[in-house]
């Protein structure tokens, strides 16, 4: 077996280990850490590690160990959707976790063998980075979450994503952490101002005065509903009437925001519902999260009750969660195959919406683009809404997510879009994090993770211009990673050491 591996130039398990320990290291930058100055070394130490070998096929082992143990460290709560019911699927997890780590490591393998064939190896496997990395937020419906970009949210450097967007940070990450590779004194003397001066640039711009508040009250409901019992009969009876409780507590909002999937009963068989909720309101709209069917579809929906129970607007979940809310290529297993265990045109399934829809709420609550868990994970959605909304809203349930880095995360890349299009966010979770975001994402106000509660809110914090990303998306980013690549082609290939 040992001739086969040195065939394939794999470096041995020793040096596998080191690479998949300098990918780990990157994964520090992660909430709830947020250690980004221990985390932009490490990504200097892997990216040295992915420039080492000196063939295609070590270049690709390099590239593949190092993104593996960066991914199984930064999602290690993937296996928490497996054990809320770990007697079925429990055994699922202790493959979930490394199938996807290697998975998703198949992109920086690629970039580091490729990498290898550039006239100069730091700039190529730099520009190679970003560009697997642009691709893997749009490949299989995409996944943008774990950018190298991300390193830096919870500083003040995130506060770039609002001129170049999350993809302009990753290849801009990648730009600094070559300095230091190429000359390792004056490199690091370069990487380091060049931070020092992007911080600064992020505490000025994040420090700006507070915002005038829009004249508005919202009532934002947490329900802390685990995902075990969420649709047991008699705990979703409980759950629901404690959101009703929370609802209806003291004078109505302008708009009550309840989470993902809050409501466990079908408007289509259960209407009665609907007038309930808005009786707990006092006729002012209430925003939640219910699942909605036609025939044998069903949707993950965003609906806006008021009045005596009139469903004034729906908003269906456009991007599903592959494997998750639905199967790729599962109407096609029914149309060709008559295969429907996996078709969401019968119901096993959710269905896609029609894109990114703008609620006109009225004058006092203005327009929302509303949000559903995974998306607020995607910079382009809110781009590719037809108008510029007043606010954006995400509703989501997290307890899918477990309680040690999931939630955490997907809090952050949250902030992010608020920064990128310079809009405030009102982010709603079952489990949490429950809280209004300012557009420089800024946190106002907030609920505790993992607590039953509500949070008053009074006045919302208005939008900001249209910023350089809300108006050019990631087109500097492309042009940044070009100007890489002509860099890697044109500089003669250094000196083996």
């Amino acid at each position: 077996m040992t001739p086969v591996r040195r065939s394939a130039g794999f470096p041995g398990w020793r040096n596998a280990g080191v690479d998949a320990l300098a990918g780990a290291a990157i994964a520090l930058s992660q909430a709830p850490l947020l250690a980004w100055y221990l985390a932009f070394p490490a990504l200097v130490w892997a990216m040295f590690r992915m420039t080492r070998p000196a063939t295609v096929a070590g270049g690709f082992w390099a590239g593949w160990f190092v993104g593996a143990g960066y991914f199984a460290a930064y999602l290690n709560w993937i296996v928490s959707p497996f054990f809320v019911d770990p007697w079925a699927y429990g055994w699922m997890a202790p493959f979930a976790l490394p199938m996807m780590a290697f998975g998703l490591g198949l992109f920086w393998a690629a970039a580091s063998a490729l990498a290898v064939r550039f006239r100069h190896r730091v700039f190529g496997l730099a520009a190679l980075l970003a560009a697997v990395e642009l691709a893997r937020g749009h490949v299989f419906t995409g996944f943008p979450w774990a950018q190298l970009g991300h390193l830096w949210l919870g500083s003040p450097v995130e506060q770039l994503v609002a001129i170049v967007g999350a993809t302009g940070l990753t290849v801009l990450t990648l730009v600094l952490a070559t300095l230091p590779l190429i000359h390792l004194r004056w490199g690091t003397a370069a990487a380091s101002v060049l931070i020092i001066c992007t911080l600064g640039f992020g505490m000025w711009r994040s420090a700006g005065a507070d915002l005038p508040l829009r004249d508005v009250s919202l009532r934002l409901v947490q329900p802390n509903a685990e995902q075990h019992l969420k649709w047991d009969p008699d705990q979703a009876r409980s759950l629901f009437q404690r959101q009703l409780d929370f609802t209806r507590a003291g004078t109505p909002a302008d708009l009550t925001i309840w989470p993902e999937t809050a409501v466990p009963y079908l408007l289509e068989y259960a209407p009665e519902v609907a007038g309930i909720v808005a009786d707990a309101a006092g006729g002012n709209p209430v925003a939640l999260g219910i699942q909605r069917v036609e025939g044998d579809r069903g949707w993950n929906s965003l609906r806006v009750i008021e009045g005596q129970g009139e469903v004034s607007h729906t908003y269906d979940k456009h991007h599903l969660v592959p494997f998750g809310e639905y199967m790729p290529l599962g109407d096609l297993m029914q149309d060709w195959f008559g295969i429907g265990a996996f078709a969401a045109q019968v119901g096993n399934g959710y269905s896609a919406g029609t894109g990114p829809q703008i609620l006109n709420l009225g004058p006092k609550i203005g327009k929302v683009l509303p949000l559903i868990c995974y998306e607020a994970v995607f910079p382009g959605i809110p781009r590719a809404a037809s108008e510029r909304p007043d606010w954006m809203l995400q509703i989501t349930n997290d307890a899918w997510f477990g309680t040690l880095t999931g939630p955490f995360q997907h809090f952050q890349l949250s902030r992010l879009r608020a920064i990128e299009m310079g809009l405030p966010l009102v982010r709603v979770g079952n489990t949490g994090i429950t809280a209004v975001i300012d557009p420089f994402g800024r946190v106002n106000q907030r609920l505790p993770f993992g607590e039953a509660s509500f949070l008053d809110v009074q006045g919302l914090p208005p939008g900001l211009s249209p910023t350089p990303y809300a108006r050019s998306g990631d087109l500097w980013a492309w042009a940044m990673i070009l100007g890489l690549g002509l860099l890697a082609l044109l500089r003669p290939r250094p000196m083996a050491s």
